[in-house]
């Protein structure tokens, strides 16, 4: 069976699907809404450290509690 000009022959299957995974790229930009970041804030061994040998454990206890309200707050 041969083919007119100008036309492509018929293909026994249908389209093929072709699917792409942008996950990366989606979580990158979900990540960045509005100019704040949506990451959770983790407490830090040096800041602990340093108020630790400043504060005598009383700056460790405001630190941790502000680490935690400002996670809270944002739902992380």
């Amino acid at each position: 069976m041969a083919t007119p000009p100008g036309q492509q022959p018929a293909q026994p299957y249908g389209q093929p699907t072709i699917i792409i995974n942008n996950i990366s790229a989606a979580a990158s930009s979900a990540s960045f809404v509005g100019g704040a970041s949506l990451r959770r804030r983790r407490q830090s061994l040096w800041v602990h450290f340093w108020l630790f040998m400043f504060t005598a454990g009383i700056g460790n206890v405001l630190y941790g509690m502000h680490v935690s309200r400002w996670n809270r707050d944002r739902g992380l």
